[in-house]
Order: C-alpha cells, then sequence, then structure tokens
C-alpha cells in the first residue's frame, strides 16, 4: 500500500546550461542535457527517495518519453498508474545560470489527458494514501476529483499550487489541508482569491505575523507553507490545527548547500515533506525542516527528478 500518492506530471527535460540567461533577440553558447522531470514525477521520485512508498498517477504519451517514465519508476520502485494517451510525452524547456537559477517553459502533451476517469479508476488508492499529493500542471478538474477521492477516505490532501499562473479553484482550496506555495505563487493566489497585490520579492521580507495573517485569508482552515529559496520557509496554522507545534506561526531556516542548479528543489520539497508526513509522527515543523535539508541537498546537483538525493531521515 502506498503512503503516498502523486498525481500529476512527467516531462522530459531539455536543459541548456549558460552563463546567464539569454536577453530578447539574442542567441548564447550553451551546454545541454536531457532527462526526466515533470513536478508530478519530481515530487514523486523525491517521496521515494526519501522513504516512503510512492505511487504515481500520471499520463504518458506511447514514445520513448512515456517508455522512460516506466523504466526510471520501476528502478525507484515507484508504483506507476499511466494512463496512456495519443498525444506525445510532456516536455520542458530549461535554461540555468551560472548561480543555478533556471526559467522554464513547460508543453503539457500527454499530461493533458490525464482526466477525472483516469483517478477515478484509482480512487481506492488514493483513499488510502496517507498523502495525496498533486500540482497543478495537470487539469484542475482531474485535481479537483484526486481530492476528493483523498479527502473521502481520510487521506492528507497537500496542494503545491504550481506553476505560479495555475488555476486553483476555491472548490479545490476548500479540500486542500497543506498548501505550499513558493512567494510567486504565493502572490499570485493571494491576487486571485484575496484581491491582495503584492510583489513576490517583498513577500520574505514582512513581519510573521503581516504573512499569517495573509496565510489564513488565503486558506483559513488549513496549513500553509510558504517555500521562500534561500530565506527557507514559514509555516502558518489555522487556529486550533497547529499539527503538533506549539506555534501557529514560524520560520524554518534554509539548509547551508553549495548551489548548483535550483531546478526541481521545490518540487524536492514537497516530496519530502509528503514522505515525512506520511510517517505520522513527530511536530509538523520536523517533518519541515527535514524537507529542507533534503530540498537544499537536491540543489547541489544538476537536473530535476535526477537529482533528487537518496535521503532518509
Amino acid at each position: 500500500m502506498a503512503a503516498v500518492v502523486v498525481v500529476g506530471s512527467f516531462n522530459v527535460d531539455h536543459v541548456w546550461s549558460l552563463p546567464v540567461h539569454p536577453r530578447v533577440g539574442e542567441t548564447l553558447a550553451a551546454r545541454y542535457s536531457t532527462g526526466p522531470g515533470g513536478k508530478g514525477f519530481n515530487q514523486a521520485t523525491a517521496a521515494a527517495r526519501s522513504g516512503a512508498a510512492t505511487a504515481f498517477v500520471c499520463a504518458i504519451g506511447d514514445d520513448a518519453g512515456g517508455r522512460l517514465a516506466r523504466q526510471l519508476a520501476a528502478d525507484d520502485g515507484i508504483e506507476l498508474h499511466a494512463t496512456v494517451s495519443t498525444q506525445p510525452t510532456g516536455t520542458a524547456g530549461i535554461y540555468v545560470d551560472a548561480a543555478g537559477n533556471n526559467t522554464i517553459a513547460f508543453g503539457a502533451g500527454a499530461n493533458a489527458d490525464l482526466d477525472t476517469g483516469s483517478v477515478a479508476r484509482h480512487a481506492a488508492l488514493l483513499a488510502s494514501a496517507g498523502v495525496v499529493l498533486t500540482q497543478m500542471e495537470s487539469p484542475p478538474a482531474t485535481i479537483l476529483a484526486a481530492f476528493g477521492h483523498a479527502r473521502g477516505g481520510g487521506a492528507l490532501a497537500m496542494l503545491n499550487p504550481a506553476p505560479a499562473d495555475a488555476d486553483v479553484s476555491p472548490e479545490l482550496l476548500a479540500l486542500t489541508d497543506v498548501l505550499t506555495p513558493n512567494e510567486s505563487e504565493f502572490c499570485t493566489q493571494l491576487a486571485r482569491h484575496c484581491g491582495e497585490q503584492m510583489g513576490a520579492a517583498d513577500v520574505a521580507a514582512l513581519a510573521d505575523d503581516g504573512l499569517h495573517a495573509l496565510c489564513r485569508r488565503l486558506l483559513p482552515h488549513g496549513t500553509v507553507v510558504v517555500t521562500l529559496g534561500a530565506a527557507g520557509c514559514f509555516v502558518s496554522h489555522a487556529g486550533g490545527h497547529l499539527r503538533g507545534d506549539a506555534r501557529a506561526h514560524y520560520r524554518v531556516p534554509a539548509a547551508a548547500v553549495r548551489v548548483v542548479d535550483t531546478t526541481g528543489a521545490g518540487d524536492a520539497f514537497n516530496g519530502a515533506l509528503a514522505a515525512s508526513l506520511a510517517r505520522g509522527t513527530g511536530r509538523f515543523a520536523d517533518h519541515v525542516a527535514f524537507a529542507c535539508r533534503y530540498a537544499g541537498a537536491s540543489t547541489e546537483r544538476q537536473g530535476a527528478a535526477a537529482a533528487m538525493p537518496y535521503l532518509v531521515p
């Protein structure tokens, strides 16, 4: 039985490493590599390599990318539940600069065919999980259906509202137990659901009480974990639901690491947090601290899914 079920995307990543990001109209020489990615698969890989029995529900093409997904899932002991699409397996183009910062564009391909029927076929799997983790590189209706099955069985519903322009509905937030945006995603959802306009660069500098108040507006009933890159993360719990913590809000520092590539660091955090939560012991703060360490370690290697470390607490 899977402790963590991840519902989401698999992509074949095409990565260009270069000194700086190209400007409009500019052509630069770069070093090219390719490998597995997609937020869903990255997070499933992180959960599995963090020690959790993990299943991954996805859609892939009947092509080389789809065969790669099957092989890699088998290599890491991930229980793969794949809908086979007539579209090609999803792809992503990634630029990584000398400081390890990245920009990404992705083509959904087969990922767009992960529909509500696909998750309905795995309703029992979702309901029996400890944690169901999703992102927004799959159709919103599919993610909503997955959370419905998860909550029906008592699984913890964990939503990473990525990418930043994701269409997260009020209905989906209502089913979310733990929300894990980065600064950009947090600002996007604040603007959409609360009418609050602010810049991503300003989030980490907010006073704790003010940031906690914004989190409570966005998700009044659940826990919000805002990942802040090198500044670590901020945790905000709903009153009366502290998940073993002594405080309703606090910060957790980032691990001290030598950054090579930040691609997939947020996915590493989410997968590791889901795996730790699925074990079900300890304070929420301990689970977050583990996820921060794991995400930091992932930035010391190049790549997305391939960079996820084999690490247990």
